[in-house]
């Protein structure tokens, strides 16, 4: 019995000193203070060819047939605002919709920061006049100063 006590004695003795040899076998390795950046490069590696793939495709503005004049082209300056007027008669301000009853205080806000007041209207061609001169009506309510209007020359073909 004395000899089967010893012996249990003995095996958690050497359990101890294996457990102490682990300690120290792993305190003596260094965590790994750097980052793998090879999955993270190649994330955005796909990322930026999908966004240069895409980006071409995304529609800008409404398409609007211009009428055709005869008129030199502006030399382009600052930030301009641009107010369209599609076929449906609606009205955008740069590309945001808007209703006309809120047309003109849209306007108002945003000409209150600006130096120059000035904006281009593209109206589609086959809009009726009355509509036009209603919109222009609201512009200049609105403290615009100066209209232009964005034509397109005859020598463009339509696509």
């Amino acid at each position: 019995m004395i000899s089967s006590i010893f012996s249990i004695v003995k095996q958690q003795e050497n359990l101890r000193s294996y457990s102490r040899e682990a300690v120290i076998a792993s305190s003596n390795k260094k965590f790994m203070s750097d980052i793998n950046v090879t999955p993270l490069v190649d994330v955005m590696l796909v990322l930026l060819i999908i966004f240069m793939v895409t980006a071409p495709m995304m529609k800008h503005g409404m398409d609007v047939n211009l009428p055709k004049t005869e008129a030199k082209v502006i030399p382009g300056e600052d930030e301009r605002l641009i107010i369209t007027v599609t076929t449906d008669n609606k009205v955008y301000i740069d590309d945001f919709e808007t209703d006309m009853a809120s047309f003109r205080n849209k306007l108002e806000h945003i000409f209150q920061t600006r130096p120059n007041k000035e904006a281009f209207l593209r109206a589609d061609e086959t809009i009726q006049y009355g509509f036009v001169a209603q919109v222009l009506a609201q512009i200049r309510e609105a403290g615009v100063t100066k209209v232009g209007m964005i034509t397109e020359p005859y020598t463009t073909k339509k696509k």
